[in-house]
């Protein structure tokens, strides 16, 4: 009886995983007949819509952007320069001799 209730069991998700793959195949498939098959234009889209980013339509708007991004490539590097030094700096320690 076991067997049988996990055959059944089995079934149902692989239909249920078969239906949800179908449903998520023709959703892309929609969206990408609709932007004229872009990958990268579909992609763009969905940042915009879900807030990852911004469109910029200022060239101050576009100044901002790039000075922020610039702030977090100088921290990113303030933070890994010493680390850098210190692993290459650090003391040797002398190798056992094996006979």
């Amino acid at each position: 009886m076991k067997s049988a209730n996990n055959t059944l069991t089995s079934k149902i998700v692989i239909g249920f995983g078969s239906l949800a793959t179908l449903w998520a195949v023709a959703s892309l498939g929609s969206a990408l007949s609709q932007n004229n098959w872009s990958v990268s234009e579909l992609a763009r889209q969905y940042m915009v819509a879900t807030g990852m980013i911004k469109p910029l339509h200022t060239l101050v708007d576009f100044y901002t952007h790039i000075k922020g991004i610039e702030y977090l490539i100088c921290v990113a590097f303030f933070v890994a320069f010493p680390a850098f030094y210190r692993f290459l700096n650090k003391e040797q320690k002398p190798m056992p001799i094996l006979k």
